[in-house]
């Protein structure tokens, strides 16, 4: 049976290729979409995931934009990553529907509530909507069979020395979700960097037609996994045709839910950093946590763990099942 999954997302490249991962397989029923401001504002992150979706050939998922911006903060965005345009300019054609109705936090919580345990929850980028979610209906941390974020790392950060995007963009919301009762499996840096697009890669991804003309080629071309100071760009320390390309951190996470074997993982108390100065937004990884009690709530006071990191990832089968994904649907698209 395929594994439902909702996507959170915030489109941008590396989501663009796990949204491409999600639709290629047989194994996930892609529940819904809905998009919050991260990698770019709110209005393109949505645009993008119904420009994909049409792309993809799948029109008839749901794309339903969420918050556009963080629970307390100014937004940040990281265009010097992903572009203006959040996509790299890969040249893909405007959407011809909608988004469709309704608000993403909203969305998240009637799905799960529809389907309770049955739905993979998975967030790849800053954690605003699932925070809401969460506060509008508390139970959604019970209804949700799994949930799965990338974000964060055990030791250092890609926008700042401590913090890693996703986490930095809104603390609070993060911190919001770790604490509630459910235990994420936390997808960050430290396991992502283990999966860069190098030359090998990229060989095996430009024989897909128009999936690779349009999308993979120019997108990675142009991707620039690379922190960069505020109102600068740096060069890049890595570029696909330099030969060790970026890490597709998000399609790390989208593979997760449907195919955990392919990580080793170990149980942690996550906290994330609020109020400090020079490492807000950071994630505290405690491996030492003992688990948690049976029957114990999590709380802000807990000394157990609360979460699963993923530390280790099968980098070879990983780049099968995304080259696997990406043929099939290629396929699709031809015959659309």
């Amino acid at each position: 049976m395929p594994v439902p999954v909702l996507l959170d997302c915030d489109p941008g490249i590396d989501d663009a290729l796990a949204i491409a991962l999600l639709l290629g397989t047989d194994q996930v029923e892609l529940v819904g979409i809905t998009t919050v401001a991260g990698n770019v504002a709110q209005e393109t992150t949505t645009a993008n995931a119904l420009r994909l979706t049409e792309f993809y050939g799948h029109p008839e998922v749901a794309v339903v934009p969420g918050a556009k911006h963080p629970l307390t903060r100014a937004n940040v965005f990281a265009e010097y990553v992903h572009g203006r345009d959040g996509l790299g300019g890969a040249p893909i054609p405007a959407a011809t529907r909608p988004a469709a109705d309704g608000y993403g936090p909203d969305f998240i919580v009637e799905q799960l509530r529809r389907r309770p345990g049955e739905i993979t929850l998975v967030a790849v980028g800053p954690m605003t909507n699932l925070a809401l979610a969460l506060r509008k209906e508390p139970r959604i941390a019970e209804w949700a069979k799994t949930v799965v974020l990338m974000g964060g790392s055990w030791t250092r950060g890609n926008i700042t020395a401590a913090a890693e995007f996703n986490f930095y963009a809104d603390p609070e919301a993060a911190a919001a979700v770790f604490h509630a009762p459910w235990e994420p499996v936390l997808v960050g840096l430290d396991l992502t960097l283990q999966a860069r697009v190098d030359d090998t890669v990229m060989d095996r991804w430009r024989r897909y037609g128009e999936l690779s003309d349009r999308l993979l080629v120019p997108s990675l071309a142009n991707y620039f996994d690379n922190r960069a100071a505020e109102g600068t760009i740096k060069a890049p320390r890595s570029h696909v045709s330099a030969g060790v390309g970026p890490a597709v951190h998000d399609a790390c996470a989208a593979a997760y839910a449907f195919r955990p074997d392919l990580f080793a993982a170990m149980p942690a108390l996550t906290r994330i950093e609020t109020h400090g100065e020079y490492t807000s937004g950071m994630s505290v990884v405690d491996f030492t946590a003992p688990p948690r009690p049976a029957g114990e709530a999590t709380s802000h006071t807990s000394v157990h763990a609360n979460s699963t990191v993923l530390t280790e990832i099968d980098v070879p089968a990983f780049w099968d099942l995304m080259s696997d994904s990406f043929a099939v649907l290629a396929r699709r698209m031809q015959q659309s």
